[in-house]
């Protein structure tokens, strides 16, 4: 079983409509070969296809929303937004340290977590009748029609 990551985010957050593309990759170190990029698709179906995908092969899905930017401008916008995140997670690393084993605490909380969850069946994948009707509705979205 390989692993899967996404982001979390709260019911009403503007990014669960955008369009959303899967990353494949190697799960450890020891195989090396080039990540696998595909979509974009609608989020539940990125989720189910990743999720599909990483339940039989040990490989790493990254699902993530696909920014669609129109201007070299906005881009560097969302550049210069991630490297002020960076460098704030790094401050916040630092600063952890000062108060004991940061890995540690995540670890903690990481288990906490993992015992609370009850683990659901994996999501079916999409037809590839249903993944056509998600491409069409983010083609509508990304050239202004209704969808």
């Amino acid at each position: 079983m390989g692993a899967l990551v996404t982001l979390d985010l709260p019911d009403d957050s503007p990014m669960l409509g955008l369009p959303w593309i899967i990353t494949f990759g190697p799960l450890g170190d020891a195989d090396e070969w080039e990540p696998v990029v595909c979509g974009p698709y609608e989020r539940p179906h990125a989720l189910a296809l990743a999720e599909a995908v990483v339940a039989e092969e040990q490989l790493m899905a990254v699902v993530e929303p696909l920014l669609p930017a129109v201007s070299a401008e906005e881009i560097r916008n969302e550049i210069a937004a991630a490297q002020v995140a960076a460098e704030d997670e790094t401050a916040r690393i630092e600063e952890a340290d000062l108060y004991g084993d940061f890995e540690d605490t995540i670890d903690d909380e990481l288990e906490a977590a993992a015992a609370e969850d009850h683990p659901a069946e994996p999501l079916a994948p999409p037809s590839e009748a249903e993944l056509r009707a998600g491409f069409s509705r983010i083609a509508a979205k990304l050239t202004g029609g209704s969808a």
